[in-house]
């Protein structure tokens, strides 16, 4: 009579062992199918955009043109040098050019102010550094300190988006920005802008950037 071959423990508990990784293994990798590793996440999709923008960069993209002559046209201006910045800006330190553009309007009125016009400043940033060029506010002719001059205005945009990435008083819009990242539902415009108080010392500037984002319906 056939007889199936006794099983010794040591081998029963051997198998035990491999069902139940093999179980464990199963259920991880369903559970992260469904609910992906964030970090994991996100360094697959960061790797992914600097794979595309060294891609781009190998095409000849060049400074766009600052052109405009009146608010539509210098709201199309301001998002292609952001378009064109983001090329060389990494995915991480990125500002939203919904921002950007609204802080572009209402620093400069629309491009129309003396520092955009003469200095190609947007955005009114200051320096202590008087062998830097710049320019003096004209109600202040004998300040301490002046208003930074640019070749072109897409390189004021530039600057601005470097002091949002390294000036110590916007640390909080960094990590805001950081834990938004690569939210689905969007941005969340007011909490990145409670971190940026420190650009301005009007009281209602966050409401105002909010504002204006709203009333031109930026994305």
């Amino acid at each position: 009579m056939f007889r199936l071959p006794r099983v010794e423990n040591k081998t029963k508990r051997t198998i035990g062992l491999w069902l139940a990784w093999l179980i464990i293994v199963a259920l991880a990798y369903v559970y992260g199918s469904f609910t992906p590793n964030r970090f994991a996440e996100r360094k697959i999709i960061r790797l992914t955009e600097q794979q595309m923008v060294e891609k781009a960069k190998t095409f000849g993209f060049h400074q766009p043109d600052f052109h405009y002559n009146d608010s539509k046209s210098f709201v199309f201006a301001t998002q292609q040098c952001v378009a064109y910045l983001n090329l060389t800006v990494e995915p991480a330190q990125r500002v939203p050019v919904s921002i950007i553009v609204a802080m572009a309007i209402v620093e400069s009125n629309y491009g129309q102010s003396r520092f955009a016009q003469e200095g190609n400043a947007l955005f009114g940033v200051r320096t202590w550094n008087m062998k830097q060029p710049h320019m003096k506010p004209g109600s202040i002719p004998n300040a301490r300190f002046g208003v930074k001059k640019y070749v072109h205005k897409c390189e004021s945009v530039a600057d601005m988006i470097r002091i949002l990435n390294t000036h110590p008083a916007y640390k909080k819009f960094r990590k805001e920005r950081d834990n938004q990242m690569y939210d689905r539902s969007g941005w969340n415009y007011r909490r990145l802008l409670d971190g940026m108080r420190a650009w301005s010392t009007n009281a209602e500037y966050v409401d105002l950037i909010l504002d204006t984002i709203k009333d031109h319906k930026l994305p």
